[in-house]
């Protein structure tokens, strides 16, 4: 009996909008790493690259919860001695609101080749506007996408 092995077209990837706007962080990195993996589809293969590319609009209006704002700290290291910065969420999301999203969807995809080449597929933008009409991306409901996990 031979593997079936799904064999992925490059001109019908989907592409998918999601609003996150009042949609707490993890709540919302949740639903695009899974959609950007593929693990939505009933053919999902863990080892083949089949997922969405996703586009998050309103990055500056996600929430979070409790006292994250102040608690949660983004550390970097520059490679000097004494480089260690450090930045709490507040101020991560009022320089950069974009790399706060990205860092959470990073965390959740694998480590690896195939986790970055799945990186790329996540387009993450501040405001309401992206360049991505061109697509014809397809609206998702973070709600809509919780209820059917």
């Amino acid at each position: 009996m031979k593997t079936y092995t799904p064999v992925i077209d490059p001109q019908a990837q989907t592409w998918v909008v999601v609003d996150a706007a009042n949609v707490p962080l993890g709540r919302l990195a949740t639903v695009v790493a899974t959609h950007i993996r593929g693990k939505h589809r009933a053919d999902y293969t863990p080892n083949i690259l089949m997922g969405d590319f996703v586009i998050v609009l309103n990055a500056e209006k996600v929430a979070l919860t409790g006292k994250k704002l102040d608690q949660k700290v983004y550390t970097r290291y520059t490679g000097y001695q004494g480089g260690l910065k450090k930045e709490t969420a507040r101020t991560a999301l009022a320089k950069h609101p974009e790399r706060v999203i990205e860092h959470a969807v990073y965390g959740m995809l694998p480590k690896g080749r195939l986790g970055r080449a799945m990186h790329t597929r996540l387009k993450v933008y501040p405001g309401s506007q992206h360049p991505h009409t061109a697509q014809a991306p397809v609206a998702l409901t973070i709600k809509s996408a919780l209820e059917n996990k």
